[in-house]
């Protein structure tokens, strides 16, 4: 998202006493990872929400994906909305949305309070993720592009692993194990709030609410749709591994390994997190194809290693297929968003971003409702080995395109 200019503005802040430079960087960071991680804190919880609310597997997977719905309506009508009234108020707005999530699971009494909380959280990522990605690059002091969204990522993905680590724990050796971890969200929340209050606003002669325009604006043009193609499907093949793991892992421990810990699940979820987040933070720079690339190989036999896992009752495997599976999403998170910055048009930018993470946020959630849909009719195994196939081909054919794409453009030689 491009910005207008760096001042800060008052919004309660004076610009003598706001945080800026690297410090506001860090605070801004902290903040991002807080909202996400009550995206994953329920999934250690999902297995006792199913015995107290006695739903189905297919009713889990619907309350794990429609946060979907919240994240696709802020990405339609409020994706530009941080580049016109500011940053600091969509970030604040999107923790405040993320505590009424919080509340919303803490007083969960049946399963339509969990769709509401879910629909929540989903919306408050979404504001958060955008505002908080764009902010950092500008609060960075050297307006480093590609180590700003590195920073960006890390901290999305290291939210992603505190909630279930968090929330596994606590369901595990705490009392109140539906209630506890959401307290603790919530105390996380009102900490990043704290922080993120004084950072420097970088959005010149913001606009009022009444003046924004919520009108979408997505799409890809069309001389970039062949380049855009495989980082779409390789975004879409990773990202339905990681809706997987934060859906349906806490059930194939119980199912297939016979483990009912909420605190292994949250473990097990959350170590997938953290290796994506290393391997974020610390993997060296590539061109963005080659770093597509490697996560893409990795990808396939971690997912055939997950599928294997289930069926021969291993957790050896299925430790092996997290580790890799964490290393193939980094890379793939990391390196697909930097290829998209990379080859969409300045003036859109923003539209094409957009556009990409639509498509991650619908791998995340469609697919969980598949195999959900066909656990009820064939059995859980057997849904997962589709979706492992389907995985697996989709890794293949963004592979293929991708090298297809290398050759042509080398030159020939004369």
């Amino acid at each position: 998202m491009p910005a207008r200019g760096v001042m800060a503005i008052d919004s309660g802040v004076s610009a003598r006493h706001a945080v800026r430079g690297a410090a506001a960087v860090w605070t801004v960071a902290g903040g991002l990872a807080g909202v996400f991680v009550l995206s994953t804190a329920p999934t250690p919880l999902y297995e006792g929400y199913r015995q107290a609310f006695g739903f189905s597997r297919l009713t889990l997977t619907l309350v794990y994906a429609v946060y979907v719905a919240g994240t696709i309506a802020a990405m339609f009508f409020l994706g530009r909305l941080s580049d016109q009234i500011g940053r600091r108020p969509v970030v604040l707005a999107a923790l405040g949305v993320a505590g009424m999530a919080s509340a919303a699971f803490l007083l969960a009494g049946s399963t339509a309070w969990l769709f509401a909380a879910r629909v929540l959280s989903g919306l408050a990522i979404a504001l958060a993720s955008g505002a908080s990605t764009a902010w950092i690059l500008e609060l960075h002091p050297r307006r480093d592009n590609a180590r700003a969204t590195q920073i960006a990522l890390a901290a999305n993905s290291l939210g992603l692993a505190l909630g279930p680590l968090i929330a596994g724990a606590l369901a595990q050796y705490a009392p109140a194990p539906l209630r506890l971890p959401y307290l603790a969200c919530a105390l996380l929340l009102v900490a990043a709030t704290a922080l993120i209050w004084p950072s420097q606003e970088t959005v010149t002669d913001p606009r009022t609410l009444a003046q924004a325009s919520m009108r979408p604006r997505l799409g890809v043009p069309r001389d970039i749709r062949r380049d855009f193609a495989s980082p779409a499907i390789a975004a879409f093949a990773t990202f339905s591994v990681l809706g997987f793991y934060s859906a349906l892992i806490p059930g194939v421990l119980q199912q297939a390994l016979h483990i009912e810990s909420s605190a292994a699940a949250g473990a097990i979820v959350g170590a997938l997190f953290l290796v994506a987040t290393a391997i974020i933070a610390t993997f060296p720079q590539v061109s963005p194809r080659s770093g597509m690339i490697i996560g893409l190989v990795l990808l396939l036999p971690g997912v055939a290693c997950l599928v294997v896992a289930e069926a021969v009752h291993s957790l050896a495997l299925l430790l092996l297929a997290t580790a890799i599976g964490g290393a193939a999403t980094g890379l793939g998170y990391r390196f697909g968003l930097q290829m998209v910055n990379e080859l969409s048009p300045k003036d859109q930018r923003s539209e094409v971003i957009s556009s990409y993470l639509i498509v991650c946020y619908v791998a995340i959630s469609l697919p969980v409702i598949g195999v959900g849909l066909l656990a009820g009719a064939a059995g859980s195994l057997v849904a997962d080995a589709t979706f492992g196939g389907v995985i697996v081909a989709l890794g293949i054919a963004a592979l293929a395109i991708e090298l297809r794409g290398s050759r042509r453009a080398v030159p020939s030689r004369p």
